[in-house]
């Protein structure tokens, strides 16, 4: 017989529910879901990788995730729009790097977590 992943009666902890509800209604999902929407593209996290080991100009981003100087720009901008990216032009070269160590964290955990074997459909 297949094994069930739903609860087959309704039981509610009124306290768990009530106290996770409060927590998470002083919080922004919406704004949280945004970091990973933006991470959920496979080239975006490439690149997020990339800047969490250096800061890298666009012209080796580029070249380090296989796409044009235009594409790579275009995924920068969305990055930095979302506050996961920042960039300092020198001279004509732009370098990008991680916002902060909280967005090098989350890159760092989710590459650790898929290393041990978790596979995604």
């Amino acid at each position: 017989m297949k094994e069930k992943d739903v609860c087959e009666i309704t039981c509610i902890n009124e306290g768990n529910v009530t106290s996770i509800q409060n927590k998470l209604s002083k919080e922004n999902p919406f704004e949280v879901a945004k970091i990973f929407k933006a991470l959920s593209d496979d080239t975006r996290i490439k690149i997020a990788y990339a800047l969490s080991q250096e800061e890298l100009c666009v012209c080796d981003v580029a070249n380090i995730v296989g796409a044009t100087t235009a594409t790579a720009s275009h995924h920068l901008r969305l990055l930095k729009n979302l506050g996961i990216a920042k960039y300092r032009k020198e001279g004509k070269l732009v370098y990008y790097s991680l916002d902060d160590d909280h967005v090098k964290q989350l890159i760092e955990v989710a590459f650790a977590h898929q290393r041990e074997g978790v596979r995604v459909e």
